[in-house]
């Protein structure tokens, strides 16, 4: 069985639709507090429908009481090696990787992502869907400029190099998207039945 961990979720309706896909495919959906709404919220019964009820879904407050309770932390501080962190900055795709039963598949929030210091403290594990960049969208210079004002402080990399803040891409799939995505390919890998 694979692990869908979703770290600090905003959005009821994303929640919910990757719910219904842990369902349909096996997975265990994993919820790291603080989640941005209610479980009991009509959004995600909405988006989830019927599949809910069927759903194996695990909560927890906090990152570190995840990996506590699922034993994800070697004493050395990083994350055991059966964890994919999915992120926009992955120096590897998530093609190149290899899953296996068991495996964690861990997504941030939908506005900022996974923790800096979490990708920082794990390169080896960090993997990203490739996706054209912001000069394919419309009006990719204005968000740039709103970008850049509101987030002063994005002028230096993970481990605090300097960079051109417009390296960094805005745009990003949608949460329920990247999860599926990067789902039927480790299901894919594994032989899932029917998926050959």
């Amino acid at each position: 069985m694979l692990n869908v961990v979703l770290v600090e979720p905003e959005i009821p309706a994303n929640t919910g639709n990757v719910g219904r896909t842990c369902v349909l495919t096996g997975a265990r959906l994993h919820l790291v507090g603080p989640l941005g709404f209610s479980l009991d919220d009509d959004a995600v019964r909405r988006a989830g429908l019927a599949y809910w009820q069927s759903l194996d879904v695990r909560t927890y407050e906090s990152w570190d009481a995840f990996v506590c309770e699922n034993g994800l932390a070697p004493t050395d501080g990083s994350l055991a090696p059966q964890a994919h962190l999915l992120t926009k900055v992955g120096p590897r795709v998530y093609t190149d990787a290899t899953y296996h039963d068991g495996d964690w598949l861990v997504f941030g929030k939908e506005s900022a992502g996974l923790s800096q210091e979490l990708l920082a403290a794990n390169p080896d594990r960090c993997e990203r869907i490739p996706m054209l960049g912001d000069d394919a969208l419309v009006g990719a210079d204005a968000w740039h400029r709103q970008f850049d004002e509101q987030h002063p402080e994005l002028k230096r990399d993970i481990c605090g190099n300097f960079i051109d803040p417009r390296a960094g891409q805005i745009t990003s799939l949608n949460l329920s998207n990247a999860v599926a995505i990067v789902l039927y390919e480790a299901l894919r890998q594994l032989a899932y039945p029917g998926m050959a």
